[in-house]
Order: structure tokens, then C-alpha cells, then sequence
């Protein structure tokens, strides 16, 4: 089970995001993945999971000329919010959460 702390920082990386998207999840996992492993499962999940809805925020955005992308982008935004919101929560409560349809890069 990882400690208080570490949750809290795992939590913070999913947090974060939402005020800036890069820098803080970024600065929180640079500082603490050599101290903590589960603070650096979470911070590369969240990297994985970052490059993936760029990836697909893109191709729904290009899509677009296609007059899909104005049903993909929407849900790529909303599933985006919510897998962030439940990763959150996963890592405040100690578990490992694999957010589902990201590109395991890191």
C-alpha cells in the first residue's frame, strides 16, 4: 500500500492538469519518480494518456472536414475529462488504474 504522501502526489499529477495540462504534471512527476514508484506509474500513465487524446483530439479535429469530427471531438473531450477525474480518484485511493484506449508509449 503506498503511503499518504504518494497518493497525494499521484492524485496532484491528475489534478494539476486541469490548470495546466504539462508543466505541473510534469514538475510533480520529475521530482518525485525516483523516490516513489507508484508516483511514477501514475506519471507515466499520465503522459501515456496525454500523447493518446492529443493524438486523437487531432484526428478528430481533421475529421472534422469529413463532418464526423463534430461527433468525435465532443467525445474525445468528455472521456478525456473522465478517465482524468477517475484516475484521480484511483490514485488517491492506492489502486493502479490503467486508463483504458492509451498508447502505452513511456
Amino acid at each position: 500500500m503506498p503511503s499518504n504522501d504518494e497518493r497525494v502526489m499521484s492524485m496532484l499529477i491528475y489534478v494539476s492538469s486541469f490548470f495546466t495540462a504539462f508543466i505541473g504534471p510534469l514538475i510533480i512527476w520529475l521530482l518525485k519518480k525516483d523516490s516513489s514508484k507508484y508516483v511514477d506509474y501514475y506519471g507515466r500513465e499520465y503522459f501515456n494518456f496525454l500523447i493518446s487524446y492529443v493524438i486523437y483530439g487531432v484526428v478528430a479535429g481533421v475529421s472534422i472536414f469529413l463532418l464526423v469530427g463534430f461527433i468525435l471531438l465532443p467525445i474525445v473531450c468528455i472521456a478525456q475529462i473522465v478517465f482524468t477525474i477517475i484516475a484521480a480518484v484511483k490514485a488517491y485511493e492506492g489502486t493502479e488504474y490503467r486508463i483504458p484506449f492509451i498508447l502505452r508509449i513511456l
